[in-house]
């Protein structure tokens, strides 16, 4: 009897865990009201603050593995809330591991879907350094796109 109260206090705390685990990804729709708050902060702190607080992690930004990121329609990262080095760099032809030109064609639809778009591709997740499908969702704001994703 034991034995049997032993294995199922185990099999209920790794369920626990399992769903601990699970309940630290963002969803998609953490990705679109991010995506809307880094907007209204951008539009009310201007560009230059907007954008050093998005990269500089503030908390508001960061949702477990979900963070924004922004480009020109040039392909130029602007704000990159998971690695710094990044802002001021041209990434249009930057490719994801399946050859994928995902900025490219982030910026390709930015133009022709301002109002919002979602796009599939593969990027390491930063919270546990795998490469993953990831779905990320964006707004055009002027001649910059805002973006915050989700892994799968």
């Amino acid at each position: 009897m034991n034995r049997t109260l032993a294995s199922l206090a185990l099999a209920c705390a790794t369920l626990v865990g399992a769903s601990s685990a699970l309940a630290q990804n963002a969803t998609k729709d953490d990705a679109v009201a991010m995506v809307k708050k880094g907007i209204a902060h951008i539009k009310a702190s201007g560009k230059d603050k907007g954008y050093a607080d998005i990269t500089g992690k503030e908390a508001q930004f960061i949702k477990h593995d979900l963070y924004l990121v922004v480009y020109g329609l040039d392909g130029k990262c602007l704000a990159h809330g998971a690695n710094p080095k990044q802002v001021g760099r041209d990434l249009i032809d930057l490719k994801d591991i399946d050859g994928k030109a995902f900025v490219r064609e982030r910026t390709e639809l930015g133009r022709s879907q301002p109002k919002g778009f979602w796009q599939d591709y593969k990027f390491t997740n930063p919270t546990n350094k795998k490469v993953e499908p990831k779905q990320m969702y964006c707004e055009r704001l002027d001649e910059t796109i805002v973006c915050g994703g989700v892994y799968k």
